[in-house]
């Protein structure tokens, strides 16, 4: 197992002279390149990352998210291929955050996401997300136009129900009619029109 006070460590090794991990806007603590063992667990040496824009800490093995304290420029948090099984410890960057990338994690609920009201992307495909209303739990967030859902039981047991791609789109897009991006397509105004006409 790796800390992430070894990786931001290793990091720091890897830097030109002069160089500091606590100065950096995007920081990845990816073990992998490294040849070192994954992360499983946030640690407190995170916080000294007052300036870091974008923290990925995708790849590892964290189960659950650490306190963010500290990490008062945080806009983009990369945490996907984890062991993560719900949302925690995001009020400290709730009023920075902007991106959530959390896909293929083992999520089943999105319990939290709604004190995120910056939040403008969320890409969670391959989740564990069974329950259409943990999609009505993004209705609070004013800002969000682009979702990755594609993936999660819902969506596989919507199609083996006999439903097809388009009418997964509409099922979303009925209750999220603000998103420019779905699954990585753009909603156009036919579509959204056709989701409005149905709710």
């Amino acid at each position: 197992m790796t800390t992430c006070k070894d990786a931001l460590k290793k990091l720091q090794e890897t830097l030109e002279e002069g160089q500091k991990v606590e100065e950096l806007e995007d920081v990845r603590l990816c073990m992998v390149p490294w040849q070192m063992p994954l992360i499983t667990k946030m640690d407190a040496s995170l916080n000294t990352l007052k300036k870091c824009k974008h923290l990925r800490l995708s790849s590892n093995q964290i189960d659950r998210i650490g306190s963010l304290a500290g990490l008062e420029s945080l806009e983009i948090l990369s945490m996907s291929r984890n062991l993560l099984k719900k949302l925690e410890n995001l009020d400290a960057v709730a009023g920075t955050l902007k991106q959530l990338w959390i896909s293929y994690n083992n999520l089943i609920a999105l319990n939290g996401i709604e004190k995120l009201q910056h939040l403008e992307v969320l890409y969670m495909s391959n989740n564990k997300v069974h329950d259409i209303k943990e999609i009505e739990r993004l209705q609070t967030l004013p800002k969000l136009h682009e979702l990755l859902f594609k993936g999660n039981a819902f969506h596989q047991r919507f199609l083996a129900e006999g439903n097809d791609e388009k009418a997964y789109r509409l099922e979303i897009l009925m209750r999220l009619p603000n998103l420019k991006v779905l699954d990585g397509l753009h909603v156009d105004d036919d579509e959204r029109a056709e989701a409005q006409a149905r709710s």
